[in-house]
């Protein structure tokens, strides 16, 4: 069974954010058996993946889990796997994959990708609502002054929190048990870019201790609520976010009312085969 390795929101390898991605001949296996490869794996999520039936709302099933728990949404290992199934397109046909229609626990997603290698998906927005911070995430975080808090628990359910400057999120060293105590699936931090000419409009570092990852590199599905937020800041609705704290990527987005577009590139680092069936 043939799995892979790759790095999202990213045009080289080692940067960006790595999946494991794994297509499936049928169905889904057992629910034990995808758990035990995603933590062998042991990266931020590993997608699996089979095709539908033709004619349907989708053209596949998608399921993304990180080494300790399935997840409700997933944006880079989306990217890995749209990109693993357009390398298969150029390499069989000569020309980039069509649109993909995936349906997964949020939904219907689509992903397309360009003649330059980009690949653009069609995410719902998150909703943001106002929260009042309570002084232990405040402590939790190092004991950075926070500046606004909003709840995505409509869709992605994580804690969006906004801090001072680009500085405080690159050098934030946060307390992992600590931020576990909050039962959201992440805590995402963000703040301008100090120099928007560097190529990126807004900086952001996501912590998910709670479903096994303490920090994820470049966390697509935080964009859908990063959207949002920055757009109304900045009055723009198409935006570049720079995320990662020792690996970073770039994810560009375009707030399209409830939906939102994210467009990164991806590149495939290992191609090998799982020998243990399910």
């Amino acid at each position: 069974m043939r799995i892979r390795i790759v790095d999202a929101f990213s045009d080289r390898p080692f940067g960006g954010n790595p999946a494991g991605v794994l297509l499936l001949d049928g169905g889904f296996p057992p629910d034990e058996w995808l758990q035990q490869v995603a933590a062998e794996v042991n990266l931020s999520e590993t997608a699996f993946a089979h095709p539908l039936p033709a004619g349907g709302d989708a053209d596949w099933a998608l399921r993304w889990f990180t080494p300790a728990a399935e997840v409700d949404m997933c944006g880079h290992a989306t990217l890995a796997t749209a990109h693993v199934l357009n390398q298969h397109s150029l390499a069989t046909t000569g020309r980039p994959a069509g649109p993909v229609r995936f349906t997964a626990r949020c939904g219907i997603l689509t992903a397309e990708a360009a003649e330059d290698g980009g690949i653009t998906m069609d995410f719902p927005t998150s909703s943001l609502t106002p929260w009042e911070p309570p002084a232990e995430i405040a402590r939790a975080l190092g004991g950075v002054e926070i500046l606004t808090a909003h709840d995505t628990a409509e869709h992605i359910g994580d804690l969006l929190i906004e801090l001072a400057d680009e500085k405080t999120v690159r050098e934030l060293r946060p307390d992992f048990a600590g931020l576990r105590a909050f039962a959201r699936r992440g805590v995402i931090v963000t703040a301008p870019a100090e120099d928007p000419a560097r190529g990126y409009d807004f900086v952001s570092r996501g912590f998910f201790p709670l479903v096994g990852i303490d920090e994820d590199p470049v966390t697509g599905s935080a964009h859908t609520a990063l959207a949002p937020f920055w757009a109304a800041r900045l009055g723009r609705t198409e935006l570049t976010g720079l995320q990662g704290g020792a690996r970073t990527g770039l994810v560009k987005v375009t707030l399209a009312g409830d939906r939102t577009l994210l467009t990164g590139r991806a590149v495939t680092v290992i191609d090998g085969e799982l020998l243990t069936a399910p």
